[in-house]
């Protein structure tokens, strides 16, 4: 049985656009053209603060929209769903009402990306609350929140491609600080 090929994830882009990608990643200066251009990764690394950063951008763009019980990293989604990130809206019956829980879900690997693609993929993932299609209100929507939305996308997609071809994260893990215990003073020796 033969592996599966990796995704395309540059499908529906201009073909000479994708041979220009597709060129530098065989010559290996994708790698250094996209550290030029984000330098850095961004230190949201557990899900409170992801919780906190969605929870920010949806209360400047989207006050109006319902809350959401759950904003995490998921490790599935890349390789289960070939979904960079979700949106779930569930309704139940609970005696006489009926509760709505909406769930974001980002994938793992835009924990060591930086703050432009992570913002790109919420972005993505808020816009669903209020458009459920992948049309033009949709779109609108994502670039009223992120103005370079298309071409965070694109670039996001490049990267993906690098990954793919090389499998070699180009930013490193960032260190959260934690919090550490403070120091007690000890006696010092009287002469």
């Amino acid at each position: 049985m033969r592996p599966k090929p990796p995704p395309n994830y540059l499908a529906g882009y201009p073909a000479n656009l994708t041979a220009q990608v597709q060129q530098l990643i065989e010559q290996n200066r994708l790698a250094d053209i996209l550290t030029k251009k984000y330098p850095l990764a961004h230190a949201v690394r557990t899900d409170k603060a992801l919780y906190d950063y969605v929870q920010a951008l949806k209360g400047e763009y989207l006050r109006n929209t319902g809350q959401l019980s759950k904003v995490a990293f998921d490790s599935k989604l890349h390789v289960i769903q070939n979904a960079l990130g979700t949106h779930t809206n569930i309704s139940r019956v609970q005696g006489t009402k009926l509760k709505s829980k909406r769930e974001i879900r980002v994938a793992t690997v835009f924990r060591e990306m930086p703050p432009e693609f992570l913002r790109m993929i919420v972005v993505h993932e808020l816009a669903h609350l209020r458009e459920r299609e992948h049309d033009k209100a949709f779109y609108q929507l994502c670039q009223h929140m992120e103005p370079e939305y298309h071409q965070l996308e694109f670039d996001l997609r490049v990267y993906l491609s690098h990954l793919a071809a090389n499998g070699r994260p180009l930013w490193p893990p960032v260190a959260v600080d934690t919090p550490k215990a403070p120091k007690t003073k000890t006696a010092e020796p009287t002469s």
